[in-house]
C-alpha cells in the first residue's frame, strides 16, 4: 500500500501572550506524517513540543501557516469542522484522564459515544474487545482506583484506539510507567497501531522506546532541529 500523506505541517508559527509579553513559541515548523508510520519527537522541555501536538490535534489554534489533517486545513477552519477532524484522531495522554465513576469499559466506552455512525448496543462489545487486545480482559468491570498505572495507561490506549482513529497522538505515555510496563504500552500501541494502519505521533522524554520509531524528530528552542530516518538494529 502506498503511504499517504495524513499531516502537513507548513511554515507553521506559533505564540502566547499579547503584546509586549508576546512570546514566540513555535518558529517556521514544516513537518509530515504518513499513513503506517511511528515518528517520536524529541526535545527538552520548553522547546514546543507538546504545543505542535496540540496544533495538529486540533485542541489550539493555527495562527500562522498551513496545517492540514486528513487534507483538511485547521488554519481558519470551523469549531464544527474541527470537531469532526478531532474524532478521528486518538489521543494518549502521560495523565490517563480517565474518569473516575466509570470502570474501565465504560470509559473506553466514552470515545465510541462520540461516533454517530456506531449504534449504542455496540459500545460494549467493542468497548470489552479492544481491552481485551490491551491484555485486560480481566478488568473490564474494574474502577480506574483499583487498577495500576500500567493497568489505566492500557485503558486509556483502549480508549484512544477504540473507534479506529486515522492518527494517534500519544503525550509522555510512559512517563509514569516502570520500565517493563511503559515497554509494554508502546509496544502495544505500535502493534496495534500497525494493524489499524495509522501513524502515531509520540513525544517523549523516554529514551527506551526510540527502538519503534521509523523517524525521530528533534525539537529545540521551538524549532525543527533534525528530522532523521530511525536506524534499526
Amino acid at each position: 500500500m502506498l503511504a499517504k500523506t495524513v499531516v502537513t505541517v507548513k511554515n507553521i508559527n506559533h505564540y502566547f501572550g499579547q503584546d509586549e509579553l508576546k512570546k514566540q513559541i513555535l518558529f517556521d515548523i514544516n513537518l509530515e506524517i504518513n499513513t503506517g508510520e511511528i515518528v517520536i519527537m524529541m526535545g527538552p522541555s520548553g522547546s514546543g513540543k507538546t504545543t505542535l501536538l496540540t496544533l495538529i490535534g486540533g485542541l489550539r489554534s493555527v495562527q500562522e501557516g498551513s496545517l492540514k489533517v486528513f487534507g483538511q486545513e485547521l488554519n481558519g477552519a470551523s469549531q464544527d469542522k474541527i470537531v469532526e477532524i478531532r474524532r478521528d484522531i486518538g489521543y494518549i495522554f502521560q495523565a490517563h484522564n480517565l474518569l473516575k465513576f466509570l470502570t474501565a469499559w465504560q470509559n473506553v466506552q466514552t470515545s465510541l459515544e462520540l461516533h454517530p455512525d456506531i449504534p449504542p448496543e455496540e459500545f460494549r462489545p467493542k468497548a470489552e474487545a479492544m481491552l481485551k487486545a490491551v491484555g485486560l480482559e480481566h478488568r473490564v468491570n474494574y474502577y480506574p482506583d483499583n487498577l495500576s498505572g500500567g493497568q489505566k495507561q492500557k485503558v486509556a490506549i483502549a480508549r484512544a484506539l477504540v473507534s479506529h482513529p486515522k492518527l494517534i497522538l500519544a503525550d509522555e505515555p510512559t512517563a509514569a510507567l516502570d520500565s517493563k510496563s511503559g515497554r509494554d504500552v508502546v509496544e502495544l500501541m505500535q502493534q496495534l497501531a500497525r494493524e489499524q494502519g495509522c501513524p502515531i505521533l509520540v513525544v517523549t522524554h523516554d529514551n527506551r522506546i526510540l527502538n519503534i520509531a521509523d523517524r525521530i524528530v528533534r525539537m529545540e528552542d521551538g524549532r525543527l532541529a533534525t528530522d532523521t530516518t530511525a536506524v534499526t538494529s
